[in-house]
């Protein structure tokens, strides 16, 4: 019987390693998630993020809406969503790390996946990775060379790294071009509204 692969995105985690690594985020989901099982049969995948706050930047909200509705099209792909708290005037996340960990746990618990593949370098979830290889599943990390915890690698059971060559033919579509303002030179980056629709 073949294993049953769920996978757990951290999704302000890979959106920050995107930018810092490739300067894009036009990842195609499907093939990411297809690429991440190979030959296994995937249960369910994960997207953790924060909602952004309409009333702060409403451009960053329609374009981060956009986005969650392409993920939202994606077969076996369900989105959590957070909130921010202001903190000395400045938005924070508020809950993501706790709802991938819950998740992670409770369907290790309930048998609903054999193998957790988690996306994302964050050392706070090497604890909860023991947790589930104490139960009996595998756990595997997908992480970028330049932001991994070597205390969240050394628990993985299989390591993912998420450099060009593993994303290779992941690309949907060309890069979105930067938007400029009037008389400014081209250049090959997001823009500030763009970075806040963290994928």
């Amino acid at each position: 019987m073949e294993d049953r692969v769920a996978i757990f995105i951290d999704g302000s985690n890979l959106y920050h390693a995107l930018r810092s690594n490739f300067k894009r985020y036009n990842l195609n989901f499907t093939e990411f998630t297809n690429k991440l099982c190979g030959s296994r049969r995937q249960f369910r995948t994960y997207y953790y993020n924060v909602l952004r706050d309409p009333n702060q930047r409403p451009e960053s909200y329609r374009e981060q809406q956009e986005f969650l509705d392409i993920l939202r099209k994606t077969p076996y792909l369900e989105v959590r969503l957070g909130s921010t708290k202001l903190a000395q005037g400045v938005p924070v996340e508020k809950g993501i790390d706790i709802m991938l960990a819950t998740d992670l746990l409770y369907f290790a618990w309930n048998d609903f996946y054999d193998v957790a593949v988690l996306v994302s370098g964050d050392s706070d979830f090497a604890y909860a990775l023991q947790a589930v290889k104490n139960m009996g599943k595998h756990v595997e990390v997908a992480y970028f060379e330049s932001g991994a915890s070597k205390d969240l690698l050394s628990v993985a059971d299989n390591r993912h790294l998420l450099d060009r060559h593993f994303f290779r033919g992941l690309w949907a579509g060309k890069r979105s071009p930067r938007r400029r303002r009037e008389g400014e030179e081209p250049k090959d980056e997001p823009s500030p509204e763009s970075e806040q629709t963290a994928l």
